[in-house]
């Protein structure tokens, strides 16, 4: 099923000669790519949130305890 977008695109680049075709597929190929890696980051990330957010809750509550020292560098 192809949106208006779709068939316009398809159009744009059909009207190109095939090396100049070839090199724009090739373009939105890796743009595409990209974008499916950011929404999986999107995901992954969204999915953590839980985890993160009680992390934080954790370490503020430690921290107000006084139970956290501050971080010391030259232990690395």
């Amino acid at each position: 099923m192809s949106t208006m977008a779709v068939v316009t695109v398809t159009k744009m680049v059909e009207s190109l000669p095939e090396t100049l075709q070839n090199q724009v597929i090739d373009h939105l190929r890796e743009y595409i790519e990209e974008l499916q890696d950011e929404l999986e980051w999107d995901c992954q990330f969204q999915r953590t949130q839980p985890q993160l957010i009680a992390a934080a809750k954790r370490a503020r509550q430690e921290i107000a305890k006084g139970h956290a020292k501050p971080f010391d560098y030259e232990q690395l």
